[in-house]
C-alpha cells in the first residue's frame, strides 16, 4: 500500500511539473506570436492574416477532436455563434488591425486587459459583485491607460490603442457568453473553440474580401508565419492549455495568460527595437501590476496546492 502511494505521489509530482513547464512553454509561443502576428502585416493585410489564421487552425482542431475522442457535432449554436463572433471576428480582427499603427508589446498588454473587462461584464450580466482587490486592480489599470493612451498627445498610435482595447472587451464579451452557457449545459472547450473559430474565420473572410487592398505575397516568411499560427499557436497552444487546465489549479493555470503580454513585450523590445516612452513604459507596468494584483489570491491558494507535491522547496 505505502509503494503504491509512493508511486502515486512520484506520478502527480511529475504530472504537475510537465504541466509548470507547459505553462512556461505556451507563454513563449503565445508571447512570441504577436512578433509573428506584427512582422507578417508586410506580406498580407491585417484581415486576410486574421481570416487564415482562424480559418486554419480552426480546421486543424477540428481534425484533431475524433483522434482526441471528441464528437465532430458543433456545440448549440445560439453557444457558438455570439461567440465566434466576439472572439473569432471581434478580438482576432480587431488586435490584428491594432497591429498595423501599434506595437506588438504595447498592443498585446492592450488586448489582454480582457480580465477587466470580464470583471464589468459578470458584474453587469451575470449579477457577479467585483472584489475588493478587483477594484484595487482596477484603479491601477485606470492610471495606466491614462499613461499608455496619453489623450493629451491625440498624434500617436491612439487609434491603435482604441482597437487593441476594443478587441480584449470582444475576448471579455465571448468569455462572458461562454461562462454562462457553461451553468446550463456541458461544452467541450476544444470543440467550441474549433468551430468559433471557423465561424470567425468565415466572417473574417468576407471582410477580407470586402476590404482587399493589396494582393497577398505568399513568400516563404508569409507560410513559415501562417504555420507559426496555425501549428504552435493554435493547436500546440490549445492542446498545453487543456493540460494545463486539467492538471494545475484554475488560479495557476492563468499565469500563463498573465506571462504571455510580458513574454511579447520583452520579446517585441529584443526583436523589433520597440521602445516606449516613459509615459508608455509606466502605463504598461502599471497595468501588469494590475493584472497580477486582480488574480493575486486565487494565484497564492494555487500555488500553495502545487508546492505541497514538492515540500523540498518549501521554507
Amino acid at each position: 500500500m505505502t509503494g503504491r502511494m509512493q508511486s502515486s505521489n512520484m506520478q502527480n509530482r511529475n504530472t504537475t511539473a510537465l504541466a509548470v513547464l507547459a505553462q512556461i512553454v505556451l507563454a513563449l509561443i503565445w508571447g512570441y506570436n504577436w512578433i509573428i502576428m506584427k512582422s507578417v502585416l508586410r506580406y498580407m493585410g491585417a484581415l486576410d492574416f486574421a481570416a487564415l489564421r482562424n480559418g486554419l487552425g480552426g480546421l486543424l482542431l477540428l481534425a484533431l477532436l475524433p483522434l482526441t475522442g471528441r464528437s465532430l457535432k458543433p456545440p448549440p449554436w445560439r453557444v457558438v455563434v455570439p461567440i465566434g463572433l466576439l472572439q473569432g471576428v471581434g478580438m482576432s480582427g480587431l488586435s490584428q488591425l491594432a497591429l498595423v499603427a501599434g506595437g506588438a508589446g504595447k498592443t498585446a498588454v492592450l488586448v489582454y486587459t480582457r480580465p477587466f473587462w470580464v470583471i464589468l461584464f459578470a458584474a453587469l450580466f451575470l449579477n457577479e459583485k467585483p472584489r475588493a482587490p478587483q477594484y484595487a486592480a482596477a484603479l491601477v489599470a485606470a492610471a495606466g491607460l491614462l499613461l499608455v493612451l496619453q489623450p493629451w498627445d491625440w498624434h500617436g498610435t491612439w487609434l491603435s490603442s482604441l482597437l487593441a482595447l476594443a478587441s480584449g472587451a470582444s475576448w471579455a464579451g465571448g468569455s462572458v457568453v461562454a461562462k454562462r452557457a457553461f451553468r446550463h449545459q456541458s461544452v467541450d472547450l476544444l470543440g467550441l473553440v474549433a468551430w468559433q473559430m471557423e465561424i470567425g474565420g468565415a466572417v473574417l473572410a468576407v471582410l477580407a474580401v470586402a476590404t482587399h487592398d493589396r494582393p497577398i505575397d505568399w513568400s516563404p516568411p508569409m507560410m513559415l508565419a501562417l504555420g507559426y499560427n496555425v501549428v504552435l499557436a493554435t493547436a500546440l497552444g490549445w492542446g498545453l492549455w487543456l493540460f494545463i487546465l486539467r492538471v494545475l489549479p484554475a488560479g495557476v493555470a492563468g499565469l500563463a495568460t498573465l506571462a504571455t503580454p510580458v513574454m511579447s513585450v520583452l520579446l517585441a523590445w529584443w526583436l523589433l527595437g520597440e521602445r516606449p516612452d516613459g509615459a508608455e513604459g509606466s502605463g504598461i507596468a502599471l497595468i501588469l501590476l494590475a493584472l497580477v494584483l486582480t488574480g493575486a489570491d486565487t494565484w497564492r491558494a494555487g500555488l500553495r496546492r502545487i508546492f505541497r507535491c514538492f515540500p523540498e522547496f518549501q521554507m
